[in-house]
């Protein structure tokens, strides 16, 4: 029996991370208007949208390199999220387990854009390999 996770189209990648930006944002729009939630919704809002942002030019990039180094800022742009994510979390703004899906989502993401980026990388040095 094969338990390994169904490998997702583009198009459903890109439909999680334009769905997990939505959510992103509207969590940041309820945070309370004092300074250092204003600053983190500010902050994880630019985070969080910039990945679907970020994947849609990676589908049209000009290179194998310019595709992994788009990726690669995905991959980033996701870890600082998650970050926000549990700086908010521990801060107490909602009630507890209340950002669990979100972090849930954000760890997923993050799996994926790190399995993606380790292959594309391992499969640009294994066809380096082979020409030489």
């Amino acid at each position: 029996m094969n338990h390994s996770p169904k490998k997702l189209s583009a198009f459903e990648i890109e439909a999680r991370l334009i769905s997990f930006s939505v959510r992103i944002i509207k969590m940041a729009e309820t945070l309370p208007k004092e300074m250092a939630a204003k600053h983190l919704a500010s902050q994880i809002i630019r985070s969080a949208t910039f990945p679907a942002l970020n994947y849609g030019e990676a589908q049209n990039a000009e290179s194998i390199d310019d595709f992994l180094h788009k990726m690669k800022i995905c991959l980033k742009e996701l870890r600082e999220t998650f970050v926000c994510l549990k700086i908010i979390d521990q801060r107490g703004w909602f009630t507890q387990g209340k950002l669990s899906p979100l972090l849930t989502e954000n760890n997923e993401l993050l799996a994926i854009f790190t399995a993606s980026t380790k292959t594309i990388a391992n499969n640009k040095l294994n066809n380096l390999k082979s020409k030489s």
